[in-house]
């Protein structure tokens, strides 16, 4: 028997319990691909990009930490453990070594743009099993579209 009981229904707790797992590990992922391009990034702005990779990483981190907080709360067991990351995020590869610039914006703005797609799956998905959980994933995506935006605008000419 689980230590934690949960609100919803066992089908309903299963169900919000992957949603909130695939997205932690999306956004650990992304923590730590922020994280190596903020250590690799090198170019004319590089100082403005490896900036704001660390508004990304907090970001990032603090919503990985609601969402497990979340997965806790309904009973379900976080697994954030790097080889669960590595073999379960759904974000675009992002090589190691230097990158340029402009380069790790693109980057950015892909995984970012990868995992709002994704967010915005679950969102709906979640309006079946658990409204509570729906809201934190909207939450997200709202502040997660915003900085997609703020990306997407070091690229326009």
């Amino acid at each position: 028997m689980a230590p934690i009981t949960s609100p919803l229904n066992d089908q309903d707790q299963d169900i919000t319990g992957k949603l909130l797992q695939a997205t932690l590990l999306d956004l650990i992922d992304l923590h730590l691909v922020a994280k190596q391009a903020h250590w690799n990034v090198v170019g004319r702005f590089f100082r403005d990009v490896h900036l704001h990779l660390d508004e990304l990483v907090t970001t990032a981190r603090g919503f990985a930490d609601d969402v497990a907080e979340r997965a806790a709360a309904i009973g379900v067991s976080p697994d954030g453990r790097a080889a669960t990351v590595a073999s379960g995020s759904g974000l675009p590869k992002f090589e190691s070594d230097w990158r340029s610039d402009k380069a790790v914006i693109e980057a950015m703005v892909q995984s970012l743009g990868e995992l709002i797609r994704r967010l915005r799956a679950r969102i709906d998905e979640s309006d079946k099993t658990d409204l509570v959980t729906q809201d934190l994933l909207i939450a997200i995506a709202a502040e997660l579209e915003k900085a997609h935006w703020m990306w997407q605008s070091q690229l326009a000419s």
